[in-house]
């Protein structure tokens, strides 16, 4: 089962074990790892699971599909790394993966 690293703004690092198959922000959710809101439910409607990917990563996560671009464009502290957790699936490929939760959501 890949594992997944979340790190908030403090430094803090929590590693969580994602189905292949779930989202990233399903992870997230599930191991009530904080930072993730996920208030629309992975529906891709409100940016509240924001994170920015790891640069080593973002090559292997893809770029965001274009409606998943229009929604980052309500995330705080844009940045080109900058992805919703819901929309990037987990798969095998994803063991290890590192993203980083911002100071706020919205």
């Amino acid at each position: 089962m890949p594992k997944i690293t979340f790190i908030d703004v403090a430094g803090t690092a929590r590693s969580v074990d994602a189905p292949v198959g779930w989202t990233v922000m399903e992870a997230a959710v599930k191991n009530n790892v904080p930072g993730i809101e996920a208030e629309c439910g992975g529906a891709c409607a409100c940016a509240t699971c924001h994170v920015y990917v790891e640069e080593p990563w973002m090559e292997v996560v893809g770029e965001a599909q274009p409606m998943e671009a229009d929604m980052l464009d309500f995330a705080s502290d844009l940045r080109a790394n900058s992805r919703l957790s819901c929309q990037i699936k987990v798969k095998p490929e994803l063991d290890g993966l590192v993203v980083r939760t911002p100071e706020r959501q919205g």
